[in-house]
């Protein structure tokens, strides 16, 4: 009886052109993992580095895959998970039988297959074409009825020589990007609309931690409109982990600034108010730059001129992930990941109250602030009392 028990392989991808830093981004997927299936493991549970790969396994036998996928399939960094067995056997003539065994149990519906091997252990005496060719030629003289198909084949089985030999067939889709928080930190501008969710899954995606920042106007928008906030950073912390959601009473600002900007030109202000406080809360948090949803051209305050007199209210980068990214593109990603039903709620955010009727879409940066410098001496005392008063709401 050869020995073969079931095994997962985590797969990551530009993680290994990383050289110098890869053992960084190695260490930080690692420790992800590990977190994830930390209230599952009894001590059974292993996580090891496998040449190239991450190789969960039971120590007590074959691995439950049902209860350790839904724990690490949003991890960021992780392109691809393969339902594999693993055998310590490095004689080829035993490879061919375990092959074939692992084979037999998951082609009843094919009729034409192809090996493909992937030689990471270069002392081995046989090449992958070699190996392939072994593998391949046992299982079509074995009674199968299947024909060999190097170019359209109905299944693929997969070899894998590294300190072990691994065979699988199956393999689940991973989130893919950089290991979450190792890309710094970066805070997020997050309203109750399909952007903003979207712009900070991609940064996360990134590696970038991301610390949300909500603007809520009470009495002018519904509770529920909080509550939808919410309901978006629980969303995004399935892929991120524990987050911290800031709440900024953004009324009295909106209010001040309602009263002394012309209307066309009071939704550049607003934003400039935003990211005045989103600063602060980066240089509290030690944060390197801000994140917001702007798409270029999708509304009058998102034109190019728009965005660049925005630019000068922030010491900080601003990343904007959905710049040059059609609605449609982003609707698809905030169905993907699950915050398009959230999005879509009928409930409004402050970035919807107060809008001009014929907003101004090609502001001039120096004319901003200009005006803006009019008025800072009473702006700003708003905008501290605003961030200062902030609540912070823990969301798992």
């Amino acid at each position: 009886m050869f020995d073969a028990k079931k095994v997962l392989l985590v797969k990551y991808g530009e993680i290994s052109l990383r050289k110098g830093n890869r053992a960084h981004f190695e260490h930080e997927l690692l420790d992800a993992i590990r977190r994830n299936i930390k209230d599952i493991n009894r001590g059974n549970l292993r996580v090891l580095r496998e040449q190239g790969r991450f190789l969960i396994e039971d120590t007590n036998g074959d691995i439950d895959a049902a209860a350790i996928l839904p724990r690490i399939r949003f991890i960021f960094g992780i392109t691809g998970f393969s339902h594999a067995i693993k055998t310590d056997c490095r004689d080829i003539v035993d490879l061919c039988v375990i092959g074939q065994r692992f084979f037999s149990k998951h082609c009843e519906r094919a009729g034409s297959f192809k090996i493909e091997t992937k030689r990471s252990d270069k002392q081995y005496p046989l090449t992958s074409t070699e190996i392939s060719a072994a593998i391949g030629d046992y299982i079509w003289k074995s009674g199968l009825g299947l024909k060999v198909d190097v170019r359209t084949p109905d299944i693929i089985l997969w070899v894998e020589i590294r300190n072990h030999v691994y065979f699988y067939i199956e393999s689940d889709r991973g989130e893919g990007g950089l290991p979450y928080g190792s890309s710094g930190k970066g805070v997020l501008l997050l309203s109750g609309g399909f952007d903003s969710p979207v712009a900070g899954y991609l940064a996360g995606r990134r590696g970038v931690e991301i610390l949300p920042v909500y603007f809520h106007s009470p009495p002018f928008v519904s509770p529920r409109a909080q509550e939808k906030v919410n309901d978006l950073a629980r969303e995004l912390a399935r892929f991120t982990g524990r987050i911290t959601l800031c709440t900024v009473n953004f009324t009295e600002v909106q209010l001040f600034l309602r009263d002394e900007i012309a209307e066309e030109k009071l939704t550049i202000f607003l934003k400039r108010a935003m990211l005045r406080i989103a600063s602060m809360l980066a240089e509290k948090k030690k944060a390197q730059c801000l994140i917001t949803g702007d798409a270029i051209g999708q509304v009058a305050s998102q034109t190019v001129h728009s965005l660049a007199a925005m630019e000068s209210a922030t010491q900080f980068p601003i990343l904007r992930p959905l710049a040059a990214v059609d609605k449609q593109d982003i609707i698809n990603t905030a169905i993907r990941i699950g915050t398009y039903e959230i999005s879509a709620r009928p409930y409004e955010d402050c970035c919807t109250i107060f809008v001009a009727k014929h907003p101004e879409n090609r502001p001039h940066t120096p004319t901003i602030e200009k005006i803006e410098a009019r008025i800072l001496d009473r702006l700003e005392p708003l905008l501290i009392q605003a961030f200062e008063s902030a609540k912070y709401c823990e969301i798992l």
